[in-house]
């Protein structure tokens, strides 16, 4: 099999600090082996649109430390159809570009394996996303920085909860997992975690703020946003309604999660996959994910991230009862 000369790399989905240092990665790698590498601008919707340019080394210097994305994302409805990705395949084949990297999440290689099957052409995944919900790797690019933001919030929070005796309800991202709910909770030492792969939890909570009495009114409740029983909104009057007199109050910490710097982990861990996703290019391993298991880079094939679900690590959620 002849050698790979030219590959190109975009950023899909929601943006995760950490995705420029992967970037960088991808692009000095691959230029090390003596690949001419490409950057796709807005995702899959760049790729439609031939939003593609050649990257130089020096294109991504001091980018390491930014959040966001130098590439920049977009969700792309047109890639969703075969048209739109016929158009996508036709434009990389034009500047003779022969290996596709994707950063993402799983909708956005749940794209990339479409397209790598429609069109037969190799790519290859990183997992971006903060969520850290993707199966075949222990963590995700973003993940652990959205976990320090979150904990430097809600230790800011809890000042304030200290100093008015009050009840925070404190929503942090995960529509579909519990990952950051859970491990930031326990790093924030929350009064309780309320994340969608529990059941119970709601009425279990109301028993435990009733049982604090006047002992310990103030209270940081970490809620994900995917949980079921009841949004944060319904939560926090019920415990105004079951437990009078209470403080109640609630902060959504939104988008902040996504921003700011990347951690010293994030730097590295998305460093050694980019470099990871170049080689499996040039070894012609194609349609895989490259993750961490046990701090040690694994191949996973595309297919298996998307089909496969990822369990919150059950030891952190026994631990918990054990905490509060």
């Amino acid at each position: 099999m002849e050698k790979i000369k030219r590959v190109a790399v975009l950023t899909s989905g929601g943006d995760a600090p950490g995705m420029n240092a992967a970037i960088r990665a991808v692009v000095r790698s691959g230029i090390s082996h003596g690949l001419k590498v490409y950057g796709v601008i807005r995702g899959f919707e760049g790729l439609i649109g031939n939003e593609i340019k050649q990257i130089l080394s020096t294109d991504v210097s001091n980018i390491i430390q930014t959040g966001g994305t130098i590439l920049k994302t977009a969700r792309s409805e047109e890639f969703m159809t075969a048209a739109g990705r016929l158009k996508a395949y036709e434009n990389l084949k034009s500047r003779g570009i022969e290996g596709l990297i994707v950063i993402g999440g799983d909708g956005s290689f749940a794209g990339a394996n479409q397209f790598a099957k429609e069109h037969n052409f190799p790519v290859v995944g990183i997992p971006g996303t903060i969520d850290n919900d993707l199966y075949g790797t222990d963590y995700t690019i973003g993940y652990d920085t959205a976990l320090n933001t979150v904990v430097d919030a809600v230790d800011k929070i809890r000042d304030t909860a200290s100093s008015h005796n009050r009840i925070f309800f404190v929503e942090v991202m995960g529509r579909e997992a519990g990952f950051i709910a859970l491990r930031s909770g326990i790093a924030s030492g929350a009064e309780a975690i309320l994340i969608p792969e529990v059941e119970g939890q709601l009425k279990k909570l109301m028993k435990t703020l009733a049982g604090r009495g006047e002992i310990k009114k103030s209270s940081i409740i970490i809620v994900a946003e995917g949980e079921r029983e009841a949004n944060i909104w319904e939560m926090a009057e019920l415990v105004r309604k079951e437990i009078p007199g209470s403080d109640v109050r609630v902060s959504i910490l939104g988008h902040i999660q996504r921003g700011g710097r990347p951690t010293a982990y994030d730097r590295v861990s998305a460093s050694r996959m980019g470099i990871a996703a170049v080689e499996a290019l040039i070894s012609h391993q194609y349609n895989v994910m490259t993750g961490l298991v046990n701090n040690k880079i694994s191949l996973v094939p595309l297919s298996k991230t998307i089909k496969m679900h990822k369990e919150v690590n059950r030891d952190l959620l026994a631990s918990v009862n054990q905490l509060i």
